[in-house]
């Protein structure tokens, strides 16, 4: 395994993170355990989750992931083995976790005491605000809603919420997920100038069919080193090449799930078939070379994988030995040319 410090943080985390989404839901408590256990042994020392999840996010497994970890924490006693990150819950979408949901003091706090509770653990080395308060392109969204946000947080008191955490103890570093650039550059101004925690790490999609992330972000990753935590590394598996000419594997997310359809643009089947043959030209495995290539790039701190199983897993794992060739790049790239980023 490799390992890398996030910038401005004294976290130390593995290039490979294991996501957790599917712990609740597509995996049960021993499937989940399993995995932990297999990772760990594998060198990944970075945990990833939610509040909110599973996903898909119903009511009656919401928190049932972060459930399952802390009895695997408590189980194992490896909790100052692991890196462990997880999320609070922005408004929309998920009104079950709690009335009058807003990323404010009072949100904050009631979803850091439920997390550690069940998580069974007195802190979190990376506490991340899971989408923002305001209305803004997210989850794939285009055309940007020019709207009046008067009932949003401002962002100063949802980080003065997020010191207060730091300050107690329940949480080390804060992050953000499914940001912009004038969220992140934002947030940093306001740190600075309030004397605030500053955010150390960004958790964004970022795949061969959606390298949106280049377009702003990543120079604030290079620049102001808040690095990317790359989520959906093979675009819900679609970069495996299982779901190409209409098949769809029992068990597999994008089977069970109908609402997983963003990968599967016209442009995005395309593409995902020119890397699926490029990868088998080179004897690779398709999704090994999807994630070595998330891997690789110089703003991506860690990679967050998921599988359902362990064999998915330790092909996952196995990605962070592969070095792509700058002549192979150059014809990744190509293809990237050819369907220009065809699932943002």
């Amino acid at each position: 395994m490799k390992y890398h410090q996030l910038p401005h943080s004294s976290l130390e985390v593995s290039k490979i993170c294991l996501g957790t989404m599917t712990f609740g839901e597509q995996n049960s408590q021993a499937e989940a355990f399993n995995q932990l256990d297999f990772a760990l042994e594998r060198g990944v020392n970075f945990i990833d989750t939610a509040e909110m999840y599973p996903v898909p996010p119903k009511p009656e497994t919401q928190g049932s992931t972060e459930t399952h970890i802390g009895n695997w924490l408590e189980k194992s006693g490896k909790r100052d083995k692991v890196i462990l990150a997880t999320k609070v819950a922005g408004p929309r979408n998920v009104p079950h976790i709690r009335d009058e949901m807003k990323l404010d003091r009072r949100n904050i706090h009631l979803a850091i005491d439920d997390s550690l509770k069940r998580l069974k653990t007195d802190y979190i080395d990376l506490y991340q605000i899971h989408w923002p308060q305001r209305k803004t392109n997210t989850f794939g969204q285009l055309n940007y809603p020019y709207t009046n946000d008067h009932d949003d947080v401002a962002l100063v008191e949802t980080l003065e919420a997020m010191a207060d955490l730091v300050k107690l103890g329940k949480v080390r570093y804060i992050g953000v997920s499914n940001e912009t650039p004038w969220g992140v550059m934002s947030m940093l101004k306001l740190a600075e100038k309030h004397d605030l925690p500053r955010i150390v790490s960004i958790q964004n999609p970022y795949n061969l069919l959606n390298q949106s992330f280049e377009v702003g972000l990543s120079e604030i990753s290079q620049r102001e080193g808040v690095e990317l935590l790359a989520y959906s590394p093979l675009a819900f598996g679609c970069l495996s090449g299982k779901y190409l000419n209409g098949q769809r594997p029992p068990g597999a997310r994008c089977s069970l799930f109908e609402r997983f359809v963003r990968y599967f643009t016209p442009q995005g089947i395309a593409a995902t078939e020119a890397y699926v043959h490029l990868a088998k030209k080179h004897q690779l495995d398709p999704s090994q070379m999807a994630l070595a290539f998330v891997n690789q790039r110089p703003f991506v701190a860690s990679t967050i994988i998921g599988a359902t199983n362990i064999r998915q897993l330790e092909a996952n794992i196995e990605s962070v030995d592969i070095e792509l060739s700058d002549g192979l790049l150059r014809q990744i790239q190509a293809i990237g040319s050819t369907y220009s980023n065809p699932c943002p």
